[in-house]
Parts: C-alpha cells; sequence; structure tokens
C-alpha cells in the first residue's frame, strides 16, 4: 500500500452526520475507508467519459424467453458486438423468465451501444447496464 496522507473536509453538521449515518449501516468501521471507496466510484465515473479508455460492464437482462427468436437475436448481437463479450451467465427464475448477465469489455461509447442494442431487444422486460473499471491506475 502506498503511503497515506491525511486531509481535512469542512462540511455541514448535518451532511456528515447523514453520511455517517449511511456508512454505518453499510457496515464501515471509519468514515476514511468510506471515502477512498466514494472517491473511487467518482474516478470509475469518470474513466466512462473518457473515450480513449477501457473499461468493463455488466449488462443484466431479465426476459420471457418463450418469445420467438429472442435468444438468437441475444446471441447474434453478442458475437457482432462491437465491445468484447467476456462471458455471459444465464439463470431460470421461473417457467418462463430468464436473467441474463453479459460481461463487456471495451471503450464506453461501445460498451454503451451495445448493451443499449440488448437492453432494447424485443422481448426484454427489464434491462440495466452497471458501469465498472478494469481497474487498471485504481488506487
Amino acid at each position: 500500500m502506498s503511503e497515506l496522507e491525511r486531509f481535512s473536509v469542512s462540511m455541514e453538521a448535518s451532511l456528515l452526520k447523514a453520511f455517517d449515518d449511511l456508512i454505518a449501516r453499510k457496515g464501515y468501521t471509519n468514515r476514511s475507508e468510506a471515502v477512498r471507496d466514494v472517491l473511487r466510484d467518482y474516478l470509475v465515473q469518470h474513466e466512462w467519459q473518457e473515450e480513449d479508455r477501457e473499461v468493463v460492464g455488466a449488462v443484466a437482462l431479465v426476459y420471457d424467453h418463450h418469445i420467438r427468436e429472442l435468444t438468437h437475436a441475444l446471441i447474434e448481437l453478442q458475437h457482432h458486438a462491437e465491445a468484447d463479450v467476456i462471458c455471459s451467465t444465464h439463470v431460470h427464475l421461473d417457467e418462463h423468465h430468464c436473467l441474463e448477465v453479459i460481461v463487456l469489455r471495451g471503450r464506453p461509447g461501445n460498451v454503451r451501444k451495445v448493451a443499449d442494442r440488448l437492453i432494447g431487444t424485443r422481448g426484454v422486460k427489464h434491462g440495466r447496464l452497471m458501469t465498472t473499471t478494469t481497474g487498471q491506475g485504481l488506487h
């Protein structure tokens, strides 16, 4: 671990109390680790604004697998994606519904484009892109 630096932050008491209450509910044992996580999240969000960066995203899709040609369409989109499909996981939720999670890696715009196409496919009931980082350069 690199050398730690201390700094101070001034804020309204009510904002600090709300932060302390939240981090206690989330199980943090101290403010420092919570602040580090907030900063890391901010840095990851910034990575997604830079088109020359490589990022990672996970697309979660819930759909009715009885919809004709839907499974085929989702597979075709993955095979011809502008981002690399790292893996996908398929889960049967009930007699009709499936959850598919597809992990993508590439430039932010390409990952978003593939995610939007997957989510917008006829028969997908709900979809969401979860954005994250490759971890390169993140401390």
